[in-house]
């Protein structure tokens, strides 16, 4: 909105700060903060009228997570109305690139809000079913793969390697869509311990912010030998709205949490980072700044695979955050360790922008 108006005016004055991403991003940070601690007490005190014994708890897992019954989830929805408000105030409205990303943080975001509004009201920890959450993700990114694809090419980019590419044609739709919908359920699977998965998605979020403005500057691109996709620096606006919602959320969500983001936002914060790694064309860079992700999505798969052939664990519990819990390690310990993780990964990621 202030975007479009300060283009009426020509960028004259002191409107001509709004002409830079830059300030915009810093600006889109800061208001989605706001907003986050402004509506976060009296939302939080609504989810719990309405949910009344808020999260089920899972019985099978670590005892020391029964003391937390009683915590309302869909916190997410925090986070998506701070995000969404900040990202209408300062985002450039005719950039498709940012409308994808909402289109996905949205859809995800209500894929989420259903599967938890189940698990609320139906007093099981289970859920939507995974068939219908996958064809419901997979629906969502699809149209925002459509969306990407008109506005960048169906090549898939190479790390470490300046000019190589992988030319996937149509295939890319689903490459896409791949991406996308394994970002968002990877973050998902990471949301079991306060604060664990929102610190390293507000470092995947900041790292991107820069990879997202490098990409979407011709200048940086070639000296960087990484790939120019034209509006991309407006998803480093994008990324800053994310980080700020975030930072509000773990505000409330730091231990012991008063509120869980729940499916709602952790599908939603996936999806988009999934999405924005798409529209700048870093697909394979994210498996590496989102590696604690990867990880616990590996841990999951691992565990199911080897466990229906041989009867037997490679994991105490899985995701792997609960095998470090099952071994004694407290819940700060873990978190704060995985968060050092994501740091390293993220510094890993920025790496491959120069080595080549």
């Amino acid at each position: 909105m202030l975007y479009l108006i300060a283009d009426w005016l020509g960028f004259e004055g002191i409107f001509n700060l709004v002409r830079y991403q830059t300030f915009r991003a810093g600006a889109t940070l800061i208001t989605a903060l706001f907003f986050g601690l402004i509506i976060g007490p009296r939302f939080i005190s609504m989810l719990r009228v309405r949910q009344g014994k808020g999260q089920p708890i899972r019985e099978d897992g670590p005892q020391t997570h029964l003391a937390k019954r009683g915590t309302p989830t869909m916190g997410g929805l925090m986070i998506l109305i701070s995000l969404l408000l900040a990202m209408l105030l300062w985002m450039d409205v005719f950039n498709p690139l940012v409308w994808a990303c909402m289109a996905v943080t949205v859809g995800f975001g209500f894929i989420g809000f259903l599967d938890d509004y189940d698990k609320v009201t139906k007093r099981h920890h289970a859920g939507l079913s995974g068939k219908v959450r996958l064809l419901g993700e997979f629906a969502v990114a699809g149209v925002a793969s459509w969306i990407l694809v008109s506005q960048i090419s169906t090549d898939v980019y190479l790390p470490f390697l300046s000019g190589r590419v992988i030319p996937l044609g149509p295939v890319y739709y689903l490459f896409a869509a791949l991406v996308i919908v394994g970002a968002g359920n990877a973050v998902n699977l990471t949301d079991g311990l306060d604060g664990l998965a929102t610190m390293p998605v507000i470092i995947a979020s900041g790292t991107f912010a820069i990879i997202a403005y490098l990409v979407g500057r011709t200048d940086f691109s070639a000296y960087l030998g990484i790939p120019y996709v034209e509006g991309a620096g407006e998803l480093a606006i994008f990324c800053a709205a994310i980080m700020g919602a975030g930072l509000a959320f773990l505000w409330f969500n730091a231990p012991p949490a008063a509120v869980f983001m729940g499916d709602t936002g952790s599908l939603a914060l996936g999806g988009a980072l999934g999405t924005i790694a798409v529209a700048s064309h870093h697909e394979i860079v994210l498996a590496i700044v989102g590696g604690l992700f990867v990880l616990e999505a590996l841990s999951v798969i691992i565990q199911v695979f080897w466990f229906k052939r041989t009867g037997k664990r490679v994991f105490r519990m899985a995701p792997i955050h609960h095998h470090f819990e099952q071994k004694g390690w407290a819940e700060s310990t873990v978190v704060i360790r995985f968060w050092i993780v994501s740091i390293v990964l993220a510094m890993a990621g920025l790496a491959t922008l120069k080595l080549r």
